[in-house]
């Protein structure tokens, strides 16, 4: 999946699922969107699906540095990057 298919994708659960409004990639999640602790959580979920397989303790760990969505996707990408080794 390319980048631009992982943005897409992202896009898509942010606009339906925590009902974002044009989202940009810069935005900070948390202060322009509302975006908490819980839905955090519920989003690493739906990442975990879109990847096919569980994220480790130590992988949702990185993912506190999360505050938009480019690095949303640097974050993905760093993932799929590290299992493929």
């Amino acid at each position: 999946m390319t980048r631009e298919e992982l943005q897409e994708r992202i896009l898509s659960i942010l606009e339906h699922d925590f009902e974002f409004e044009a989202p940009g990639l810069t935005d900070n999640l948390r202060d322009d969107h509302g975006f908490d602790s819980i839905d955090a959580i519920e989003l690493l979920g739906k990442i975990e699906t879109m990847l096919g397989f569980t994220l480790s303790r130590e992988e949702k760990e990185q993912a506190m540095s999360i505050r938009t969505i480019n690095d949303i996707l640097d974050y993905i990408e760093q993932i799929r990057s590290a299992r493929q080794s």
